[in-house]
């Protein structure tokens, strides 16, 4: 199993960075990310918060035969992610996990943006992944795992610096308003 750990602080309020995040994908830092799809949405009543669970369709660059070998789509992949927001305590939460060889190599992650503790102008974002070869993958466990964490930790910092702009763009419209 291997772990990677991440914080970076955005230099905006989270009630943006918090809004920004739905208008996560797509863009041209991500592209493996094809579709999101809503599969469930809900307010708690009293408390205000917003579960929401998503279906993120994706195309890692995995070489078709070794899909073809795993008995996959060599074009799609999936990930289940659920977040939750609670706007009292400026927090927004998510875990996700892959559904799409899971059993060969497992990633769940959690990445949770919340009000600086310093600087309430500021976001803080903070993101872990656990990733685990599968008993099948004896062998050759250690081996996947170190060329995953090694893929994740770049496709984190792709990630970010994607948001990034993405909420550099929300910020943009929201000071036009």
């Amino acid at each position: 199993m291997k772990l990677f750990k991440s914080i970076h602080d955005y230099q905006y309020e989270w009630s943006l960075v918090s809004a920004a995040n739905w208008q996560k994908y797509p863009n041209e830092h991500c592209t493996h990310v094809y579709a999101v799809d809503v599969l469930d949405r809900r307010i708690d009543p009293e408390t205000g918060i917003l579960t929401t669970e998503r279906l993120i369709s994706v195309n890692q660059n995995v070489p078709r035969f070794i899909m073809k070998l795993m008995g996959c789509d060599a074009h799609s992949q999936y990930v289940r992610e659920i977040s939750i927001i609670d706007p009292k305590k400026k927090t927004l939460t998510m875990r996700s996990q892959n559904l799409t060889m899971s059993n060969i190599l497992s990633v769940e992650e959690e990445i949770e943006y919340r009000e600086h503790p310093e600087d309430p102008s500021r976001t803080q974002f903070s993101q872990q992944a656990t990733i685990s070869a599968g008993s099948m993958m004896n062998r050759w466990a250690s081996v996947l795992e170190d060329f995953s964490i090694k893929r994740f930790q770049q496709n984190a910092a792709i990630g970010r610096e994607g948001f990034s702009k993405v909420s550099y763009k929300k910020y943009i419209i929201d000071k036009e308003k």
